[in-house]
């Protein structure tokens, strides 16, 4: 009786047989095998006594205080940030709300009209850890006077800004006034000029300033009253002055004493040179306006106005009185003023 045995696959040409090495085909791999592993030199008695201290070294080092705050700090704030609905099985509160039917959500009633949903606690109330040993409310009154000195802090600098602004314009104005009543003195002098030489014509004038100007003096009421403040100031303050003059001369000598050895030089300096009562007579030739002590309304009026406006007056005055525009320094030949651009100083800007 034959069997028959299956027959081994038949092998291809190009294959090596198993008791051949292929050279050509060899290939190496990175993971080293078992027996490459196992000839590994195992570690020596020195190296696991290292290892050893140096875990004993570890383990037995002492923790600084700063350390010790630190994990305990970081501990507590492991366990305060998980929420405590999370796990009934952790926290025996909720374990115990659960057994009497809570399931989540907010504790209270439920009436929207007592209630609100923002009032309503979802989550229990964080633990608040307190390190200092101050007492409980003080660190709710050093908020409260934090806030109160943020408060005074920015009120004081909005304050400041506003006096610093405040400053400015009123610097402004000043400066703007000043300029105003300069030019208020220059449309005086004007009209003052203008006014006497229509009255006087310029050769009288001219003679009479040589000669002395209130040799006969008018009364102050005379005077428009947009430049009689100019006079009025005019004749007060000579006035000062020649009492002055005449006190200082009074101490200083005796009109009556004679020196016979006084020289030239000596009688000059004390007025007693030849020619000297005929400058005394004309010191005294000076007249002050009649009503100079007289209160004067309608001056007092005038001056109270703002410069701008007693600018203006004046403007007006000389454009009324003799066809001349301040602002233009021109007087024109009729009183339609052609070519003039206004009465303002922006319009001649």
């Amino acid at each position: 009786m034959t069997m028959n045995l299956p027959h081994p696959p038949p092998v291809p040409a190009d294959s090596p047989s198993d008791s051949e090495d292929d050279y050509m085909k060899m290939t190496f791999t990175d993971t080293p095998s078992s027996s490459t592993q196992s000839r590994a030199q195992p570690e020596t008695s020195l190296q696991r006594r290292q290892r050893e201290r140096r875990a004993a070294e570890i383990r037995g080092r002492v923790k600084s205080k700063a350390e010790l705050a630190a994990e305990e700090t970081a501990a507590r704030e492991a366990v305060l940030s998980r929420s405590m609905l999370s796990d009934p099985k952790k926290s025996k509160g909720l374990a115990m709300m659960a057994k009497m039917g809570f399931t989540g959500g907010a504790l209270g009633s439920k009436d929207t009209t007592t209630t609100t949903a923002a009032s309503r606690v979802v989550e229990p109330i964080r633990v608040a850890v307190k390190d200092g040993r101050e007492g409980i409310g003080l660190e709710s009154e050093r908020k409260r006077k934090l806030r109160e000195a943020a408060e005074a802090l920015g009120e004081r600098s909005k304050r400041a800004k506003v006096d610093e602004d405040g400053y400015r314009e009123r610097i402004r104005r000043e400066r703007e006034e000043a300029r105003l009543e300069r030019l208020v003195y220059a449309a005086q002098k004007v009209a003052e000029m203008m006014d006497e030489e229509r009255t006087d014509g310029v050769v009288v004038g001219e003679e009479r300033k040589k000669e002395g100007r209130n040799a006969s003096s008018r009364p102050l009421r005379a005077i428009p009253v947009v430049w009689r403040g100019l006079i009025r100031a005019r004749e007060e303050a000579e006035r000062d002055r020649r009492m002055r003059h005449d006190l200082e001369q009074s101490l200083s000598r005796l009109p009556t004493y004679e020196d016979a050895d006084e020289d030239e030089d000596d009688k000059r300096a004390l007025g007693r040179e030849k020619g000297a009562a005929t400058a005394a007579a004309a010191w005294t030739m000076y007249v002050t306006a009649e009503d100079l002590d007289e209160e004067d309304a309608e001056l007092d009026e005038f001056n109270a106005l703002p410069a701008g406006d007693k600018l203006r007056r004046l403007v007006e005055y000389l454009r009324g009185e003799h066809r001349y525009c301040f602002w233009c320094k021109f007087a024109y030949p009729d009183a339609a003023m052609d070519g003039c651009p206004g009465l303002s100083e922006e319009d001649h800007d």
